[in-house]
């Protein structure tokens, strides 16, 4: 029986995410809005918030803030017919909605963003927040 085969070295620090499990919590509407309302006035994702919770570290900053969706078949067809673009065209398709995104934002009344978690744990505000 041969050894496992080496991962490329970029590989090997994204090893310790590889191994972590995600878990969904089934619990009532008002749980779920609780949670989300919170995330949102710390402006952080509702994983963190789930994290500050559970007093579980929490990442000072996020490694990668981002925007996300899930698109299937039929959302890449609509979406490609919005744009002019061919269906399998999907880097031209998340551009063009990139720019969507930010037309969206730039219509929408500005409010003032909210400290992070870091910034919140050491004023000493949210509960469950870890500190540095």
């Amino acid at each position: 029986m041969s050894p496992a085969p080496r991962k490329p070295v970029r590989w090997q620090g994204s090893e310790p995410a590889l191994r972590a499990v995600q878990v969904a919590f089934d619990v009532e509407e008002a749980v779920m809005e609780a949670i989300r309302v919170a995330a949102f006035h710390a402006n952080v994702s509702t994983s963190t918030q789930i994290r500050s919770v559970l007093n579980l570290p929490v990442a000072a900053r996020p490694k990668r803030p981002r925007l996300t969706v899930t698109l299937d078949t039929a959302d890449y067809t609509v979406l490609a017919s919005r744009y002019g673009l061919a269906p399998d065209d999907r880097l031209g398709i998340k551009e063009a909605a990139t720019r969507e995104l930010i037309a969206f934002v730039e219509q929408v009344p500005q409010v003032a963003p909210s400290p992070g978690p870091a910034k919140a744990a050491r004023r000493g505000k949210g509960k469950g927040e870890m500190r540095p």
